[in-house]
């Protein structure tokens, strides 16, 4: 089949950073659309579709957020297969008929996240150790998974990674390199201090990217689950 391509739904206020590092990231033809601004596609016909993450929570009394989440719920009914990150990972989260609310912390830095044993042969995290380290930064969780959802990933900030159909939220930023770490760190001083700022900044290091890298590859293994799903699609038609 030609190249994959995805519907990039953009919920990043300033979004120059996740542009970067999701088409750097991604193995298809990306159509992007600013979410923040009120942009959705037309249709959903796509191979796949990513939600990213955002500075936004999803209960927030904003304009955008409602019919993206509304167009998600569709696609995900459509059978076309969604990854969402961080935020998005909550976007499809309430989306499927699950709970978001504000955690008491907030978890930020290259962390540890542990796979359950549901996760063994899933698509999505194949390739991953039982703990892997990636870079976490949310101060908003997923509280209740949708009532289809498999749990696949946690740590003790919670809910990490889940599925349900053809359909994955990962709470985690596997797509994030160290320019970017380094950014939202600092844009984090007012909410949670210098001293923590700080001593995150010191962990960002050669190595803990290095660590991290091992989770970049779910963006590889979505893209493959896509293409599957896609040429079933086509063989499906073909012996109509």
């Amino acid at each position: 089949m030609s190249r994959l391509r995805f519907a990039l739904l953009n919920a990043a206020h300033e979004g120059e950073n996740t542009r970067r590092n999701f088409r750097r990231e991604i193995p298809a033809d990306l159509a992007e659309f600013d979410v923040t601004e009120g942009q959705l596609p037309a249709d959903h016909a796509f191979d796949g579709v990513v939600v990213t993450g955002s500075r936004s929570s999803v209960y927030w009394d904003e304009a955008w957020i409602p019919p993206l989440i509304d167009w998600v719920a569709e696609a995900h009914e459509r059978g076309v297969p969604i990854l969402g990150v961080c935020y998005g990972h909550q976007v499809l989260a309430e989306a499927l008929g699950g709970r978001v609310a504000g955690m008491d912390g907030f978890e930020i830095g290259y962390n540890e996240i542990q796979r359950r044993p549901e996760a063994d042969g899933d698509e999505l995290l194949d390739g991953l150790g039982d703990s892997f380290t990636a870079f976490t930064t949310h101060g908003d969780a997923v509280v209740d998974l949708p009532a289809d959802a498999e749990l696949l990933a946690e740590n003790e900030y919670g809910v990490h990674a889940f599925r349900a159909g053809h359909s994955w939220g990962v709470q985690f930023h596997p797509e994030y390199d160290v320019a970017t770490a380094r950014e939202v760190t600092e844009g984090k001083r007012d909410q949670i201090g210098d001293e923590r700022v700080d001593g995150v900044l010191e962990e960002i290091t050669p190595a803990n990217y290095e660590a991290a890298c091992e989770a970049k590859r779910l963006f590889e293994n979505f893209a493959r689950y896509a293409e599957r799903v896609a040429n079933e699609g086509v063989s499906a038609e073909a012996d109509a």
